[in-house]
C-alpha cells in the first residue's frame, strides 16, 4: 500500500479550476461536509456575538474595586470576540454559506449563555464560564474537521488560542477579586 499522496498534473488542475469556477474557494479537494461546517460555524458565530454583547454590557456595568481596569479588560475581550465573529462570517461566505446574524435566534444558537451578572465577581465568573464553553466547542470542531478542512481548522486554532488567553486573564481576575457577602 502506497502511503504517498499523488500529485495532479498541471493540465488537470487548470481544467478543473476553469470547469468549477463558480464554486469560488471550494475546490474538488474539499473533503468536509460543507453544510455541516457552515452550520457549526454559524453556531460559533452566534456564540461569539453573544460574548461580544455580554462583554460590552460588563464593560459599562463594572463597579467596585478595580472596576476600571476590569472594565477595560472586558472591552478588549469584546473587541477581540468581534474579530472572531468577523473571521467566522468571512469563512462561512467562502464556503458558500450565509452568516446568520438574526438577533431573534442568536442566544438559542449560541453555545454560551448570556448571563448579565450583577456584581463584578459574577461578571468575571460568567465570562470565564463562556470562555471555557468556547474552548471546548472549538477543540471539538477542530477535531471534527481534522484534515478535511485545513483552512477552517487553522482559523479555529488561532481563535482557540485567543479564547484560552481570555480564560487565563479572567481566571487571574477572579483570583484577585475579594469575596463579598
Amino acid at each position: 500500500m502506497n502511503s504517498q499522496a499523488t500529485l495532479t498534473d498541471t493540465s488537470t488542475l487548470r481544467d478543473r479550476a476553469r470547469k468549477h469556477i463558480d464554486a469560488g474557494a471550494v475546490t474538488l479537494g474539499y473533503m468536509a461536509d460543507r453544510g455541516e461546517v457552515v452550520r457549526q460555524l454559524n453556531a460559533a458565530l452566534a456564540t461569539e456575538l453573544v460574548c461580544v454583547l455580554r462583554y460590552r454590557r460588563h464593560h459599562f456595568m463594572a463597579r467596585g474595586l478595580d472596576a476600571k481596569s476590569t472594565a477595560d479588560e472586558f472591552l478588549v475581550h469584546s473587541n477581540e470576540e468581534q474579530v472572531h465573529a468577523d473571521q467566522l462570517a468571512t469563512r462561512i461566505v467562502q464556503l458558500g454559506g450565509e452568516p446568520d446574524f438574526a438577533p431573534d435566534s442568536l442566544s438559542g444558537r449560541s453555545h454560551a449563555e448570556y448571563v448579565a451578572g450583577n456584581t463584578l465577581l459574577e461578571m468575571i465568573r460568567e465570562d470565564l464560564i463562556a470562555e471555557r464553553i468556547a474552548i471546548d466547542s472549538y477543540r471539538e470542531l477542530i477535531q471534527y474537521l481534522a484534515e478535511k478542512d485545513p483552512t477552517t481548522s487553522h482559523m479555529l486554532r488561532s481563535i482557540l488560542t485567543k479564547e484560552e488567553e481570555h480564560a487565563e486573564e479572567l481566571s487571574d481576575l477572579l483570583v484577585s477579586q475579594p469575596e463579598r457577602p
